[in-house]
C-alpha cells in the first residue's frame, strides 16, 4: 500500500477522520476515527531500509458499543487481507468506546506501484 491508499481507507469507512487526532477547535461528536503509523519494522538488505513495513493503528470511537462499524472496519481490514490485532478500551474521562485495530503494513512509495496495483 502506498500513504495514500492507507488514508483513502481511512476515509472509506464514511466516519469523521484523521491523522493521529483532529486539530485544535475541531473536535468531532463520535463515532470518528483516528489513525497513525505507532512504529516501524523495516525489512534491511544490503545496508540499507530494503522495504519500509510501518505499524498502523486505527482507533475507533464511540459513546455505545458499536458491533456494526466494528463489523465494517473488520471486513473491509478482512477483505484486502490485511491481519490485525484488535483491543477494546473503555476511556471513563470521556465516556467512549475506543476500538484499537493495530497491523503492520508494508509501504510502496508511489513510483514503485503500476496502475493495477502490482510493482
Amino acid at each position: 500500500m502506498t500513504y495514500q491508499e492507507v488514508r483513502e481507507l481511512a476515509e472509506s469507512f464514511g466516519l469523521p477522520c484523521a491523522y493521529y487526532q483532529f486539530a485544535q477547535d475541531t473536535a468531532q461528536p463520535p463515532p470518528f476515527l483516528c489513525w497513525f503509523f505507532s512504529g516501524s519494522d523495516d525489512f534491511f538488505a544490503d545496508d540499507s531500509n530494503y522495504q519500509r513495513v510501518r505499524q498502523l493503528n486505527m482507533e475507533l470511537y464511540t459513546t455505545r458499543k458499536a458491533f456494526d462499524l466494528e463489523e465494517a472496519i473488520e471486513s473491509r481490514l478482512e477483505a484486502l487481507h490485511l491481519p490485525y490485532y484488535k483491543e477494546e478500551t473503555f476511556l471513563d474521562k470521556e465516556r467512549m468506546h475506543m476500538t484499537s485495530y493495530e497491523m503492520e503494513l508494508v509501504i510502496n512509495s508511489p513510483k514503485e506501484v503500476t496502475p493495477n496495483g502490482r510493482k
